[in-house]
């Protein structure tokens, strides 16, 4: 093959824009218990501003409670207030240098409302992917015009590239519709 685009560079950062769907859908609540619920979270702990797990450790004892952990007995306060302020929801109990947060059943209001947050991160993740359609294509492009790649070679990239962007977005669109009917399963 010619010259022309990195394929291999754009197949990594659509897999990147992937996985970084997959981190964010994650932490979407479900009505199950899960330590990924609380990434988000981000702590004041001396002096910066800290993801919760590296001042605690999150735990799940059973299907409706998360437990933390603090290392720090001065932090459990900061704890408290940082799950509070992460408008998560919850509520956690202090229970020593413990938290425990009992999670709530879903309603059918607040289970849309995921599935439109989740929508939404699948729409930042297929404009990411877009993104890199546009770099390649753009790449393409110079390249014939510079007279590095023949137009025939650079429509069969513009293909590969074209087939790869429809392949990933798919793929977004598979992920999505699994947490949707996870999110909205009573």
């Amino acid at each position: 093959m010619s010259e022309g685009i990195d394929i291999k560079e754009l197949k990594r950062r659509m897999d990147g824009a992937i996985s970084a769907f997959k981190h964010d859908i994650a932490s979407l609540r479900t009505g199950r218990a899960s330590a990924n619920i609380l990434d988000p979270v981000t702590v004041d702990a001396y002096g910066s501003r800290v993801p919760l797990n590296q001042v605690a450790n999150v735990t799940v004892p059973e299907p409706r409670m998360l437990g933390i952990s603090v290392w720090d007995k001065s932090m459990v306060n900061a704890v408290d207030r940082a799950i509070r302020e992460a408008n998560l929801g919850l509520n956690p109990i202090i229970d020593g240098q413990n938290l425990r947060i009992p999670l709530p059943e879903l309603n059918e209001e607040r289970r849309k409302s995921l599935v439109k947050v989740a929508h939404d991160y699948a729409e930042k993740s297929k404009v990411a992917i877009r993104h890199v359609r546009r770099d390649g294509m753009d790449g393409l492009k110079k390249a014939e015009k510079d007279g590095v790649i023949g137009q025939d070679e650079s429509r069969a990239q513009s293909d590969r590239v074209q087939k790869m962007t429809d392949e990933t977005i798919s793929e977004i669109d598979r992920l999505l519709g699994e947490k949707e009917k996870e999110i909205m399963q009573v």
